[in-house]
């Protein structure tokens, strides 16, 4: 754990904040986009254009600068892993809002309006050992997600009563209520919580515990080796159910965790392509003419968690307070080089699941409301100060010093304390362990499971632990229907509960990409930048 307080940086933030706040006392907008030009848009959001980029070549191995070292290819241990998807694949892929296609799994649907369930898988796939893909192999993946609770897939398991395999390419689930997003849970990506991802049983006899060191998947690459904070190599797998694919030779994944150090690397050549975790590689691979940026703003956001559970954000009018003294446009100007695209809600403008009357419901920047509101809850016998924790990256950094700034400006102590971003996760966020505390989230595709992650009482991402029996209801009911126009309706509404109720505070749209030399080709992505990698190939 490394513990700072950079008061000599403070300064220059306040000085800032006061700026920001002098613009609103002279009339300029409170909120809204920034007032100079924005670069950030979204850009290749689901890859690269095949039909542009040319017959793809055979050969190469791909150089990756992950923002984090793997924690686990358990599919069942929560953490963020990018190279999961090479060695496993997807059983079924999202497209736009949420929509399901095939992938391993030829289809999935529902003859009763998703009471059950039936999954056709493409016949003969096998594991990188040689062991048939097939449904019992399903089955035992989907049950061990049942049988851990801890699991981050284990949500979407909750409604399954029974399921069997019908015959070697089919299997059925019967579930205990009508579930329209069912098929969804089988398409995620690996560190929201998914069960597209199928392990060889014969593997999980095999390694047992250590099945998350020793992965072995029916994916495009085949794992080689693993030295933990350094590399990560994969080679081609030769008999990958793609006919043809993969076209390269291999793949080597690098823990970068430093923003500026993996900036370097794709800059040097020392790696092929980043993922990149905030808008200052995304602003950067914009403007670079030798780089290709993907990126795609969709729903998701950065936003703090306020902790229910803890004095003083327990109390709904802190909670409005900490919203109303954040100035947006201050902090697009002194942190986000004026780049931030500013987020009122869960979903984005441009989704079909958001309302105008959600964007109504989220307090505007008002510094004397803030104060007002600080005021009446230290006169009912509350103390407003309190402790501000986040990951030591020099964004978060400057990030947590911009709002003890923004506190003390309505009359609030905040004291900062920064982790290791390992430590962060674990002992910080998971473990409950703060009064508010910063989370980059999304950008992704469908509304469930995130949502119901994020906003229900027992969702895995609930890190602040809300509980409202109205919400829980709300999400229930779009996770149950099967007419679009309903779920819709029902997403709008669990956005505008999730405004009043202000869950968490929004400050900003999600900046996660994928920035590229420009001689790989075949990139086919989720907005959360997770990968399909078969296509993938270098123009070399």
């Amino acid at each position: 754990m490394r513990l700072q307080n950079f008061t000599s940086r403070i300064v220059a933030v306040l000085a800032t904040v006061m700026f920001g706040a002098l613009m609103v006392s002279c009339g300029t907008a409170e909120s809204g986009p920034p007032t100079t030009g924005s670069s950030v848009r979204t850009v290749n959001p689901y890859g690269g254009d095949p039909a542009t980029e040319g017959t793809p070549k055979r050969g190469g191995t791909l150089l990756l600068g992950m923002d984090r070292e793997i924690v686990s290819f358990d599919p069942t241990v929560q953490n963020a892993n990018q190279a999961a998807s090479a060695i496993y694949d997807y059983l079924l892929k999202l497209g736009p809002e949420g929509t399901i296609e095939p992938y391993l799994a030829k289809s999935m649907e529902s003859p009763d309006n998703g009471l059950t369930w039936t999954m056709t898988l493409t016949p003969g796939v096998t594991f990188s050992d040689g062991t048939p893909f097939d449904a019992n192999a399903v089955i035992i993946n989907t049950q061990r997600h049942i049988d851990k609770v801890s699991s981050p897939g284990h949500q979407l398991t909750e409604r399954i009563k029974a399921m069997r395999a019908v015959d070697a390419t089919t299997v059925e689930f019967d579930l205990t209520e009508p579930t329209g997003d069912f098929a969804s849970g089988f398409a995620q990506p690996f560190g929201t919580g998914s069960l597209a991802f199928v392990v060889s049983p014969a593997a999980l006899e095999k390694y047992g515990d250590q099945i998350g060191n020793n992965p072995v998947g029916a994916g495009p690459f085949t794992f080689v080796s693993w030295v933990r904070d350094s590399r990560l190599v994969m080679a081609r797998n030769p008999n990958y159910w793609q006919q043809g694919m993969p076209y390269l030779d291999g793949m080597e994944f690098r823990p970068l965790p430093d923003t500026e150090s993996r900036w370097a690397s794709i800059v040097n050549g020392d790696v092929d392509l980043i993922f990149g975790g905030y808008i200052t590689e995304l602003s950067r691979g914009m403007a670079d003419p030798n780089l290709t940026t993907y990126y795609g703003s969709a729903n998701g956001a950065e936003w703090v968690y306020f902790n229910f559970a803890r004095a003083p954000f327990d109390d709904r009018r802190m909670r409005e307070a900490i919203v109303r003294a954040i100035n947006v446009n201050a902090l697009s100007v002194s942190q986000y080089d004026n780049q931030l695209q500013p987020a009122k809600s869960v979903f984005g403008e441009s989704s079909e699941y958001h309302s105008q009357a959600a964007s109504d419901a989220w307090p505007a920047f008002d510094l004397e409301k803030a104060k007002a509101l600080v005021e009446e809850y230290r006169a009912s016998g509350g103390n407003p100060n309190f402790t501000f924790k986040t990951s030591n990256a020099p964004n978060r950094v400057a990030f947590g010093e911009f709002i003890q700034a923004q506190m003390a400006a309505i009359g609030i102590t905040v004291d900062l304390k920064f982790y290791d971003l390992a430590q962060f996760s674990s002992a910080v966020v998971q473990s409950n362990d703060f009064q508010l505390t910063s989370w980059v989230g999304g950008p992704w595709e469908s509304p469930y499971p995130s949502t119901m992650r994020l906003f229900s009482s027992d969702g895995p991402g609930n890190y602040g632990r809300y509980s409202n029996p109205e919400m829980d209801k709300l999400l229930n009911q779009a996770l149950s229907t099967s007419d679009k126009a309903e779920r819709t309706r029902l997403y709008q509404q669990i956005e505008l509960l999730a405004n009043q109720d202000l869950i968490v505070g929004w400050y900003s749209r999600g900046y996660l990409s994928t920035i590229a030399k420009p001689d790989v080709k075949g990139v086919v992505r989720y907005v959360s930048r997770d990968m399909f990698y078969a296509t993938t190939w270098l123009d070399r």
